[in-house]
């Protein structure tokens, strides 16, 4: 049956701030995910069982300890939590995974920041834009986060997840920023970081490191990138290495 499994019971949290951190456009998200539980030293506090998630298990350097592909981690002091991602939903499973985790949501009473890139040309620092549902708005305003200049629409697990939030007006923000597509973008990360989970999560958060590291950062998620592109063609059981950047 499809859940959320909480493995830390002690971390009480009050109204937190989810960050979403879903592989996408410029793996602008998973970027941003992995940096915040690596450099908060944020501890491992929930499982994802959801539909449309493989069955598979991870490991992680130095550890015999298997892991469940979709994680929740959380920081009791910052009322924070970070869904971090190693695979992909699968596109014909996004409304079932989206109600699974929008359910555990809203039952929690956790306000989610949704992360997506734009395929969009940039010039200089990449530009920020926010959508919201609910009360979001009032998040993206005190923030100074713009609406997008045009219309559009974000797809994907993402896009499932703020539908789901329409659908259920569940508060929420979405998160959008101009990335190449084509690569891994530190540097929209850095920015979706600094200027929007930042302010409205009211978090420091330094992110000089995936200035400094943005070359070791983006060759480490071209592979990434590759072996979820082969894992979601090919079905077969095989150990592999899901490297990431220290």
């Amino acid at each position: 049956m499809a859940h959320v499994q909480i493995i830390e019971e002690d971390i009480e949290l009050d109204s937190p701030t989810l960050v979403e951190g879903l592989p996408g456009a410029g793996l602008v998200g998973k970027i941003a995910a992995d940096h915040l539980v690596d450099a908060f030293d944020m501890t491992y506090y929930g499982a994802l069982h959801c539909d449309g998630l493989p069955r598979i298990a991870v490991y992680e350097g130095e550890s015999s300890a298997l892991l469940p592909p979709v994680r929740l981690y959380a920081d009791e002091a910052m009322d924070l939590l970070v869904l971090r991602s190693d695979v992909p939903v699968s596109p014909t499973q996004v409304t079932e995974f989206a109600s699974c985790v929008t359910g555990w949501l809203d039952s929690n009473g956790v306000f989610p920041l949704y992360l997506s890139g734009l395929a969009e040309e940039k010039e200089g620092t990449p530009e920020l834009y926010g959508v919201a549902t609910g009360d979001g708005e009032a998040e993206l305003d005190d923030a100074g986060i713009v609406p997008p200049r045009g219309g559009g629409m974000v797809s994907g697990p993402t896009g499932a997840l703020l539908h789901r939030a329409v659908e259920t007006e569940l508060d929420s923000v979405g998160l959008i920023v101009q990335t190449d597509p084509r690569f891994p973008d530190p540097e929209a990360s850095r920015t979706i970081l600094k200027h929007g989970v930042g302010p409205i999560a009211d978090i420091d958060i330094d992110t000089d490191r995936l200035v400094e590291k943005a070359g070791e950062i983006q060759d480490a998620r071209e592979q990434l990138a590759k072996r979820l592109q082969e894992m979601d063609q090919d079905g077969s059981t095989q150990a592999q290495p899901i490297r990431g950047f220290q």
